[in-house]
């Protein structure tokens, strides 16, 4: 795979984190719950230092990009995607952002499945982890919310 190549998978997934941007933004500004306002804005922002990272490896060769693999509790995968409104409660919000996250995850994933040179499947598992981390981080969050009846 040449560099021209990388550039547009990287560019791809900025427009990725450009999207999630918007999500978590728009999610924001639908919601009145203000811890929700809180997680959503600060989920936007990780987004778009995520963007700006993509952005930097565009200029740079890619060597830099590691990501350590974290937790994957799976309570995404076994929730229904709930739809977006304003008066959403906590909990279905934060299995929104949750599947948004594993869908994420699951295309990059596909992406370095798919990939028969080494660094470009390195490529893709790197942001996929990168994926996997904002879910585990959402998955925490539902696991301290949902079942508040255990503590």
């Amino acid at each position: 795979m040449n560099m021209s190549q990388y550039k547009a998978i990287v560019e791809i997934a900025v427009g990725n984190e450009e999207e999630a941007y918007e999500f978590y933004k728009n999610a924001a500004q639908k919601t009145k719950d203000p811890s929700l306002i809180s997680i959503f804005s600060e989920l936007a922002k990780e987004e778009l230092k995520h963007k700006a990272l993509l952005q930097g490896y565009l200029n740079d060769d890619f060597s830099g990009m590691v990501f350590k693999e974290g937790p994957d509790y799976k309570i995404a995968e076994s929730l229904p995607l709930p739809q977006l409104t304003s008066d959403m409660k906590f909990t279905d919000a934060i299995v929104l952002a949750m599947k948004k996250e594993q869908q994420a995850m699951e295309m990059y994933q596909s992406f370095a499945d798919a990939s028969a040179d080494l660094n470009q499947k390195n490529m893709f598992l790197e942001l996929a982890m990168m994926e996997k981390g904002h879910k585990a981080r959402l998955e925490d969050i539902y696991n301290d919310t949902a079942f508040v009846e255990a503590w």
